[in-house]
């Protein structure tokens, strides 16, 4: 049930953008539990003066190819989260160009009555999930 939102400069080739959505489906689903299936995932390309993407005065320095995951999901505990954040950012590196420096992530939590996913239901809250 996780809606997976990134937000990316334009310019990645479309194998590339698969490619990310790929990982971060498989290590959502592997860090949160989420049955096989529940996919919902949006890119957001932007211009490059559209994103200003600082380090809140950490000392890292973004590059055009920054990446801003936006997660909306039910409550996750401290230590699913820490383990989605450096799971998705080590398996990013690992299989693409993508500097772990680039990644960030923030979870925005919500719950069964937050969903409608067609029909104007609140599926979660009918029984029909």
């Amino acid at each position: 049930m996780p809606l997976i939102k990134i937000d990316m400069i334009k310019g990645r080739e479309k194998a590339e953008i698969k490619e990310i959505l790929d990982i971060s489906y498989r290590v959502m689903l592997e860090t949160f539990g989420a049955p096989e299936g529940d996919r919902y995932q949006i890119v957001n390309q932007h211009e490059d003066y559209e994103m200003q993407i600082l380090d809140t005065g950490l000392g890292v320095e973004r590059t055009e190819n920054v990446l801003v995951f936006t997660i909306v999901t039910r409550p996750r505990t401290q230590s699913e989260k820490t383990n989605f954040y450096q799971k998705l950012a080590d398996t990013l590196h690992e299989h693409t160009d993508i500097r772990k420096e680039d990644i960030m992530i923030s979870l925005v939590e919500n719950t069964d009555e937050d969903w409608s996913f067609f029909n104007g239901k609140a599926q979660f809250l009918t029984g029909d999930l």
